[in-house]
């Protein structure tokens, strides 16, 4: 075939894919191709707008390091990351919701114990953080991994601030007690700004959005025959909750962070300062029995 115009191009480039040996990569080539092409036809781009959009798309991965992903980035500001999610992790009854993993998350995150304090030498308003982790029916999981990170009261977070503070801080793993319980202390974090020096930032400002995502603590839970669970817990009053740059706020993941006077805390602690007290429950979905591996 040849001689290609905008009534045939579609088709030409469909009937080459057909001898894709990977059932699955030739749906997804398809489906790339059929909508790309549907949207080139629907904004009918000027050659100039065309270069704009390869050239943003070659910036968005200069800015890409072993530090940032700009390409999750403009995933994630384009509603893309939180549809995935959606897709992978449908609401089911007595199961937390997830959402995104952000970019900040660390794997080698050090170990504590139940009541440690996690702040390191990072100064905030002190957070009593206390939660069960348990099945969608209710039955504790002793011994689950609780992995959890926040920023600090300016917004940043430890990996952003290395040089300043020369360790990891307000992120660690625990696991939780024989009754499927866990707590332990930091200091309250802040709305944020994502990183906008570059191309999601220019796109941003070009469509007339801001960067900010509102104040939340991310928690990531596993257990042995259980779903990995994702998932952040919002401040309530944030006046960022409508308008998250990632889209990542969900209703049941949205929690008073209640101040609390000085005295005797909720895990027994005797405290000279008024601090935060955040409690949530987590419930995760067993893997459903043809999906667990042997």
């Amino acid at each position: 075939m040849r001689n290609f115009n905008e009534n045939i191009i579609t088709d030409a480039v469909l009937e080459r894919i057909k001898g894709a040996s990977d059932l699955r990569i030739k749906q997804v080539s398809e489906a790339l191709v059929r909508h790309l092409h549907a949207f080139v036809r629907e904004i009918r781009p000027t050659q100039n707008e065309w270069e704009f959009g390869i050239e943003f798309l070659t910036r968005t991965g200069h800015m890409c390091d072993d530090k940032r992903q700009e390409f999750i980035l403009l995933s994630d500001t384009l509603g893309v990351s939180m549809l995935v999610d959606a897709i992978n992790h449908p609401t089911s009854e007595g199961a937390t919701e997830t959402t995104v993993l952000g970019p900040f998350f660390v794997q080698a995150a050090p170990e504590k114990q139940n009541g440690d304090d996690i702040s390191g030498i990072m100064e905030g308003d002190p957070l009593l953080v206390t939660g069960s982790v348990s099945t969608v029916d209710g039955r504790p999981l002793p011994g689950a991994v609780v992995d959890v990170w926040h920023s600090d009261d300016d917004g940043y977070y430890d990996v952003q601030q290395l040089d300043k503070i020369g360790d990891l801080a307000m992120r660690a793993r625990f696991r939780a007690d024989d009754n499927g319980r866990f707590h332990f202390w930091s200091i309250k974090p802040a709305p944020y700004p994502i990183p906008h020096d570059g191309p999601v930032g220019d796109m941003l400002e070009a469509q007339g959005r801001h960067p900010w995502r509102p104040a939340h603590v991310h928690f990531m839970i596993s257990a042995p025959g259980f779903e990995q669970l994702v998932t952040h817990v919002f401040v309530a009053g944030d006046k960022y909750l409508d308008s998250d740059v990632v889209f990542g706020v969900k209703d049941s993941l949205i929690r008073t962070f209640e101040q609390c006077p000085p005295g005797k805390a909720q895990d027994g602690r005797v405290t000279d300062k008024g601090y935060f007290h955040l409690n949530y429950h987590f419930g995760l979905r067993q893997v459903p029995y043809g999906a667990r591996r042997v």
